[in-house]
C-alpha cells in the first residue's frame, strides 16, 4: 500500500498494552504498509521521543502518532496537550486509539485538537480491521503535512 507523499512515513505508537502492541504490528503487516512504526510503552517515554531526548535524541520526527489514553507515568490527554503545545509538533497529526468509550474521554480528546478518536475494540479481529481503516484512510487518503525538523 502506497501512501499519497510518496515516501516512508514514520508512525508513533503510544501504547502499554503489549498485546495491543502485536496486534498493530500484525495489522500493519497484514496491510503490507511499508512505514516505520516507533512504539513508546508510557507517556514520558513517548515526550521523550517526540522531543528527542536522552536515547531518542537521533528519533525522527514521525508523521502520526497513535496515542492510546490511559497511560502510565503520564496519561494520554497530558501528552497530546504537550504535543499541540510544541510548536513543531502541533500539525502532526494525533490519532486517540483507546479502550475508552467514555463521552468524556472523546469530548477533551478533541478539545485537545486529535485529528482522530478511534476505540480499540475488544475482539483481537476487529481490533484488527480497526487498524487497518486507519491505514486505509491515514496512509493512502489523507496527504499528511511535511515535517519542519528543529
Amino acid at each position: 500500500m502506497n501512501n499519497p507523499a510518496g515516501r516512508e512515513i514514520d508512525i508513533l505508537l503510544v501504547e502499554d498494552n503489549p498485546g495491543d502492541v502485536r496486534l498493530t504490528q500484525e495489522a500493519f503487516r497484514e496491510a503490507q504498509i511499508c512505514n516505520e512504526l516507533h512504539i513508546t510503552t508510557d507517556g514520558v517515554e513517548a515526550l521523550e521521543f517526540l522531543f528527542r531526548h536522552g536515547e531518542y535524541a537521533d528519533a525522527p520526527r514521525p508523521d502520526i502518532i497513535l496515542l492510546d489514553l490511559n497511560l502510565p507515568r503520564k496519561d494520554g490527554d497530558e501528552v497530546l496537550a504537550e504535543i499541540r503545545d510544541h510548536h513543531p509538533l502541533s500539525n502532526v497529526p494525533v490519532i486517540i486509539l483507546t479502550s475508552s468509550e467514555a463521552e468524556e474521554d472523546v469530548v477533551k480528546s478533541y478539545e485537545l485538537r486529535a485529528n482522530a478518536y478511534l476505540t480499540k475494540p475488544v475482539d483481537p479481529g476487529e481490533f484488527i480491521e480497526t487498524v487497518k481503516s486507519f491505514q486505509q484512510f491515514w496512509l493512502s487518503v489523507v496527504r499528511l503535512p511535511t515535517t519542519d525538523e528543529e
